[in-house]
């Protein structure tokens, strides 16, 4: 089976089980950025019809239409630069994972920030908690390398950590693949732009998701992992 039919199947089969399949539809067809109209073109359908399945007004779709909807997401993320369908699709191991550490005892998340120079965008769940290891993540290779299991790697020996992104233009594909994989990061470090940069919907993912978004205003990858080096 290719990487694509795999895609496929894993969003159907989401949606299928759904308790609410239109608010599924809805969720997968955001988070790939295609809208409503778009999508109804490519589909040879009116948008409204996709908006009542979106809605709940109209009947669950079954699995023919299902499957078309899918495929519509995908060729339309590929005529782009495919990125969503390369983070989701499962690959061998990369090199995107440049530094992974555990703290003996947990560090508050406050000093993490500090110790990155960090700006808060989204202060997310942050009052009194602490994390116990971070880890340090090239964007790029992790969007046309890492699968969702592969995503999975980024968490170390225990979930209640950072994941710090360098290389980062606007947050965007971090957030998504954040939003769309599971479990969560306890604080998600962005280097490699400016705070006024941060894309809004990964700003948006971050509110809804509750977890602290910061960017790091440290200069260099370097000179970021080897301040955080001296954390652990």
């Amino acid at each position: 089976m290719d990487s694509k039919s795999e895609i496929t199947r894993k969003i159907a089969g989401e949606i299928v089980l759904a308790d609410a399949p239109g608010k599924s539809m809805r969720k997968w067809r955001e988070i790939f950025g295609i809208k409503q109209n778009s999508l109804a073109q490519k589909l040879g359908i009116s948008a409204s019809v996709i908006s009542d399945y979106e809605s709940g007004r109209r009947k669950s779709p079954g699995i023919g239409f299902v499957r078309r909807f899918i495929n519509a997401l995908i060729q339309e993320d590929i005529k782009g630069r495919g990125g969503l369908t390369k983070m989701l699709s499962p690959t061998k191991k990369s090199e995107a994972i440049l530094d992974l550490r555990e703290f003996l005892t947990p560090l508050p998340i406050k000093k993490f920030i500090k110790a990155v120079d960090g700006r808060v965008i989204v202060r997310g769940n942050m009052k009194g908690s602490a994390i116990w290891g971070y880890t340090v993540i090239d964007s790029i290779k992790a969007i046309l390398e890492l699968s969702e299991t592969d995503f999975m790697d980024l968490y170390g020996a225990n979930t209640e950590r950072a994941l710090v992104f360098t290389k980062v233009h606007t947050g965007r594909s971090p957030m998504i693949a954040i939003k769309v994989t599971s479990p969560k990061p306890s604080l998600v470090i962005l280097h490699g732009l400016k705070a006024g940069n941060v894309d809004k919907l990964a700003a948006g993912i971050a509110k809804n998701e509750d977890i602290p978004l910061v960017v790091s205003n440290i200069d260099s990858e370097e000179e970021l992992t080897n301040k955080l080096r001296k954390l652990a």
